[in-house]
């Protein structure tokens, strides 16, 4: 049986691919990743200020999928900034093929994060969490599409 990468290998697979096929999408600069573990931010231009957030999905684009940890997300929110820029990375296969589709979410609002909290059971137990969701009524630019 085939090992599937976790989440994190997934995740660190999908900044490649991004930081690979999408230019900067405020000055059309090479995107580069930021250091592992680096707070809110996956990706920076390397000519701009812009920074932006990855998440990939091996799934059709989707209303909700997962963020990361909340408290972060909270101080920098309580400190009067604005959620970070998404790039969400979708790859899916179907009866035509493999897909993938790259969107650039410029603005997420906070009441697109739902923060929940990880169970007993889970890894991290009673870690708390966010997803984004209702990005299917957010604004958002197509990046790649293969």
């Amino acid at each position: 049986m085939k090992n599937m990468p976790s989440n994190r290998q997934s995740g660190d697979e999908g900044e490649r691919e991004v930081i690979e096929l999408v230019l900067c999408p405020n000055c059309n600069k090479k995107l580069m990743l930021l250091p592992s573990g680096y707070p809110l931010f996956d990706v920076q231009c390397t000519g701009c200020s812009f920074r932006a957030q990855v998440k990939t999905n091996k799934s059709k684009p989707k209303k909700e999928i997962f963020g990361a940890g909340w408290q972060i997300m909270e101080k920098v929110l309580k400190s009067g900034f604005i959620t970070p820029p998404l790039i969400a990375n979708f790859k899916w296969t179907d009866k035509t093929g493999p897909h993938q589709e790259i969107r650039f979410y410029p603005f997420v609002p906070k009441t697109n994060l739902k923060k929940h909290q990880l169970p007993e059971h889970a890894r991290r137990a009673n870690y708390w969490m966010f997803n984004y969701i209702g990005l299917d009524k957010l604004p958002y630019f197509i990046v790649y599409k293969k």
